[in-house]
């Protein structure tokens, strides 16, 4: 919902990168677009959007909007599909991104008397920084880990009696897993975990909240919009609360651009209203969500959007339709017995495309039964013919980052 004052921040924005932002006055002038034609919340639909390759042609500073002596940081992409995204950051921008992030924290309920451990990666990258920023702005004490050192992880957890987890899912399951193994649960003092980079289904994030004995709250953003900390579910668990004063969301359908009315499903485009080193105007960030109407139980003035469901760049073709990792993150949730961890193998052979499940199951479950019925749950609800594999938990690889689960070797 764009209010009063949203439109006039998006006014003000336009006007300025169309004085001081070469980028935007390059794709506006190359797309025949004039900011006149913006004179109503209504209009905000003309605005042309921004992509990815777009901001990856614009490498490596080309996305600067300031005078060189403004720029204090830069961050970056990871550039594994092709050239990285580099952000650059004006002093302002750095401290709103640890306003928001504050916000995140106290959200969680988290206060200046816990202790964070930061397992998110630092460096170029924006989670372990925007972690720390933060907690440091909330006054709670800072466990600077980084990722990997499981052992040492730990450790730390033990000693310094650490009290919030900030990590990715896979890495919370991972030290979830090895807590449990070695019989240390009664050794650690988490109370709550901040969680994100990567989408997570029920089964994963209950493990975790179970083995663990912690809160769970769901953490979002990209390095292109500040980075992590720009929205957090709150203790009612239904949906993500945004920082509407510093970032417009809306909804598109990802194949013909129109803008979605709340409660539909599409891809989340986001503006960021007041950065200045590399303003953002209607970025199309590929993720796959909702806006929630009305208000929150929390009370929160903050609106929502839903959980990032998938991505429209993660979907895969097999046999002609399309699949998303969310469905198949619902389907092993549904069934009792299956685990929370698969692996998507796809292969081309004779012909015809092959898929094959391969997914962890429970102790005492009979690998046969259960592997029937998720083929057949597979046919029923996604609608092609697969092969399951059934294996025993802790089998398929962990990762101190993100968990890579569909595998296309057709085109290898």
């Amino acid at each position: 919902m764009c209010n009063d004052s949203t439109f006039e921040k998006l006014l003000a924005l336009l006007r300025r990168v169309s004085e001081h932002s070469e980028f935007y006055k390059q794709k506006y002038h190359r797309e025949g677009f004039d900011i006149r034609e913006i004179q109503t919340p209504e209009d905000i639909a003309k605005i042309p959007l921004t992509t990815k390759n777009e901001l990856r042609d614009a490498y490596p500073l080309g996305l600067q909007a300031v005078p060189e002596e403004e720029i204090v940081r830069i961050h970056s992409s990871s550039g594994t599909t092709g050239l990285p995204i580099i952000m650059p950051y004006t002093k302002k921008d750095v401290e709103d991104w640890a306003i928001q992030f504050e916000r995140c924290y106290r959200m969680a309920g988290v206060t200046d008397l816990d202790r964070i451990q930061i397992t998110p990666g630092y460096g170029l990258w924006t989670a372990g920084i925007g972690f720390q920023a933060g907690a440091e702005r909330l006054g709670a004490m800072v466990v600077p880990m980084g990722p990997g050192n499981t052992p040492k992880q730990i450790q730390m957890m033990q000693d310094l009696k650490t009290t919030v987890l900030a990590s990715t899912s896979s890495y919370a399951l991972l030290l979830a897993e090895e807590i449990m193994s070695k019989g240390l649960r009664d050794t650690i003092h988490l109370k709550k975990g901040i969680i994100g980079s990567e989408r997570w289904g029920d089964k994963m994030r209950a493990r975790i909240q179970q083995e663990l004995g912690i809160e769970l709250y769901d953490i979002y953003g990209l390095t292109e919009a500040y980075g992590p900390g720009i929205s957090i579910s709150c203790q009612y668990d239904q949906g993500m609360h945004y920082w509407d004063d510093y970032l417009y969301f809306e909804i598109i359908d990802s194949a013909t651009g129109q803008v979605l009315p709340e409660g539909e499903l599409g891809e989340l485009v986001i503006t960021t209203l007041v950065k200045e080193g590399s303003p953002l105007i209607r970025y199309r960030t590929h993720d796959i969500t909702r806006l929630i109407p009305g208000p929150c139980p929390c009370g929160s003035p903050y609106p929502r959007h839903d959980r990032i469901v998938g991505r429209t760049d993660d979907m895969v073709k097999v046999k002609g339709v399309n699949i998303f990792p969310g469905q198949i993150d619902s389907l092993l949730s549904s069934l009792p017995g299956a685990s929370s961890e698969y692996q998507v193998h796809i292969d081309h052979f004779n012909g015809k495309d092959r898929l094959r499940l391969r997914f962890e199951k429970e102790p005492e479950v009979d690998a046969k039964t259960l592997e029937d019925t998720v083929v057949r749950s597979f046919k029923n609800r996604i609608g092609i013919t697969i092969a399951a594999e059934a294996v025993e938990i802790g089998v398929l690889p962990r990762s101190e980052k993100k968990s890579k689960r569909i595998f296309d070797e057709r085109y290898a």
